[in-house]
């Protein structure tokens, strides 16, 4: 699969429209604390411009807009678009796209990104879906631009990829320096920057 398909896209919305927090990102401690570890390993206290795929409803878009000069946050799903929008309804430059990954990557001019937040996505893209996501994460990433993944790590129906292949995979990537690694019963974070003289 290169982009998510019809059905992968009606599904998300049916979730969306049963509840604006189907994976209880806003009161699961498990999501708090997870989002918390994601937030503090980030090395850099503010970045100029970041992209968050996978937005969900936005909570951990909110947080990110704090640390951002500007954050382009997106999601496959118009109901999650609309969420996110009214969690980030506040001042700062912050704005949501309804994006379908990686066809909608954003255009050369929307970056270079120093942030680019890939949270809970990455494995619903099948092999040549995942080959363009990492393209097109080289291709935007500015020098010296951070780079984070998270995931779940056990099994579930929509799981196209296993979560230690997808972080194996970005850490075999030349273009990029492994800064962090922690590994959790639930879930893997691995955080990259672009490796010294690998221009975007």
């Amino acid at each position: 699969m290169t982009s998510m398909t019809q059905a992968g896209l009606d599904h998300f919305e049916r979730l969306y429209s049963a509840s604006d927090d189907p994976w209880r990102v806003r009161e699961s401690w498990y999501e708090q604390r997870k989002r918390a570890l994601i937030l503090a390993a980030l090395p850099l206290k503010h970045y100029r411009n970041a992209y968050e795929p996978g937005c969900g409803n936005g909570e951990l878009s909110a947080a990110l807009a704090q640390r951002c000069a500007r954050l382009l946050a997106s999601d496959a799903s118009p109901a999650a678009v609309a969420l996110t929008e009214k969690r980030l309804s506040g001042p700062g430059e912050a704005s949501v796209e309804q994006h379908v990954l990686p066809r909608d990557w954003p255009a050369p001019e929307r970056g270079p990104f120093d942030l680019i937040v890939v949270s809970e996505l990455a494995y619903y893209l099948g092999q040549d879906g995942f080959d363009q996501l990492q393209s097109r994460i080289l291709a935007s990433l500015a020098p010296e631009g951070t780079l984070v993944f998270c995931h779940w790590r056990h099994p579930f129906d929509d799981r196209l990829q296993g979560t230690e292949a997808l972080h194996d995979a970005m850490t075999a990537l030349p273009a990029l320096a492994h800064a962090l690694h922690h590994r959790e019963t639930d879930f893997l974070l691995d955080i990259w920057t672009r490796a010294p003289g690998e221009a975007a």
